[in-house]
């Protein structure tokens, strides 16, 4: 008796199963080195055949109800803003006028001063300093990832790009000029107003067109190469092993997914960590200073994960020099000040910490490998 070849038996399986199928037969289940129920540790093996799938069929992620969260996924190319279309001569003008020091008052400093490209488009510094070397209040955040966040600045003082452009030349610890003053500049320089002619087709510079083309070039910044794009575009073996782990953490145990989710990993929202100094003489309590609303009080926008391994310091104020400290922050809930016993009649109202913090229990292996997955984006 003959039996059928190897090959004939590759063709004919799948028949097979189609048939069982179209009978109303299961098809035979396939081997997975996933257990039923999934543990809390899945090993490699289980979370390479997880993660190989499309985004749709990723685990749950753990999130806390009510959150609005979006699946991770590759960046999107950066939308324009009605009435201001990137053209690669408006990109090479914003470029030009990101890294001239014309735009400030002593000509001593440009965008790139706190936006350093080798530097992650940070500054790498705990706050930033400005004009005379004044030291500001803030952390420098990378504008590597700001086409795909709004509102803009820590506080979200800003709506849009090309408002946020002219913010620094205008502040008196940054730039201290205005933006006026930095177009008379401009006007004056042949250079200048050739380029600006060519890419607006009018002679006549303004404010408008200098935070349009600034703006411009911001978005060309837009970073889709990283190994976790290529991840995310199919590449199962992109992520080592501990990144692997590390993402899986992200999802589910650490929690991390509750504000750091969709391409850009943020919820542009804000949030208090604890970290607002409240009636110290580094108090800064954030969106409030914008909104008025006591609700605000002590929140931050939260920053996008992109790029992060490269920004060091971190927080608002970069009172955090490495992400391993950032991780431990998180996982003991962050930080917990208490009001005074005592306060002022007219006292700012004290912020509350944020519901999402809270104590996560990570081993210092599942630090560690999250360190590894942030180290992928």
């Amino acid at each position: 008796m003959r039996f059928p070849s190897r090959h004939l038996l590759r063709l004919c399986l799948p028949v097979a199963i189609l048939a069982m199928v179209s009978a109303g037969m299961p098809a035979p289940a396939r081997d997975t080195p996933c257990p039923p129920a999934l543990p809390a540790h899945p090993d490699v093996a289980c979370l390479r055949a997880l993660y190989s799938a499309p985004s749709v069929r990723w685990p749950s992620p753990e999130v806390e109800p009510g959150i609005a969260w979006q699946e991770l996924a590759p960046l999107p190319l950066p939308v324009d803003l009605p009435g201001n279309p990137s053209t690669p001569a408006k990109i090479k003008l914003g470029r030009r006028l990101f890294f001239d020091t014309v735009l400030s008052r002593s000509r001593q400093l440009a965008c790139a001063s706190c936006h350093d490209p080798d530097l992650g488009w940070a500054d790498g510094r705990r706050v930033s300093f400005g004009h005379d070397r004044q030291a500001g209040r803030r952390n420098a955040p990378s504008v590597a990832t700001s086409a795909h966040m709004a509102p803009l600045f820590w506080d979200g003082r800003a709506a849009t790009l090309e408002e946020q452009a002219l913010h620094p030349i205008a502040d008196p610890t940054e730039m201290s000029f205005s933006a006026d003053a930095a177009v008379r500049r401009l006007r004056r320089d042949a250079s200048y107003r050739r380029d600006f002619a060519e890419v607006f087709a009018q002679p006549r510079i303004d404010a408008n067109k200098l935070g349009q083309a600034i703006a411009a070039f911001e978005r060309s910044l837009s970073p889709r190469n990283s190994r976790f794009d290529r991840f995310l575009r199919g590449n199962a073996h992109a992520l080592e092993d501990a990144q692997l782990r590390g993402l899986h953490l992200f999802r589910t145990t650490a929690g991390c997914m509750n504000c750091h989710n969709g391409p850009a990993l943020t919820d542009n929202g804000f949030h208090n960590l604890g970290l607002h100094f409240h009636g110290r003489s580094r108090q800064d309590l954030g969106r409030y200073e914008i909104t008025g609303d006591p609700a605000d009080s002590g929140r931050f926008r939260t920053p996008s994960l992109r790029g992060v391994a490269s920004t060091a310091p971190y927080m608002h104020n970069g009172l955090i020099p490495r992400l391993s400290g950032v991780l431990a922050f998180y996982n003991v809930g962050g930080a917990r000040p208490r009001p005074p016993a005592a306060s002022a009649a007219h006292a700012d109202p004290f912020p509350q910490p944020d519901p999402l913090l809270r104590p996560r229990g990570l081993s210092r292996q599942d630090l560690q490998d999250l360190e590894a997955f942030l180290q992928a984006l």
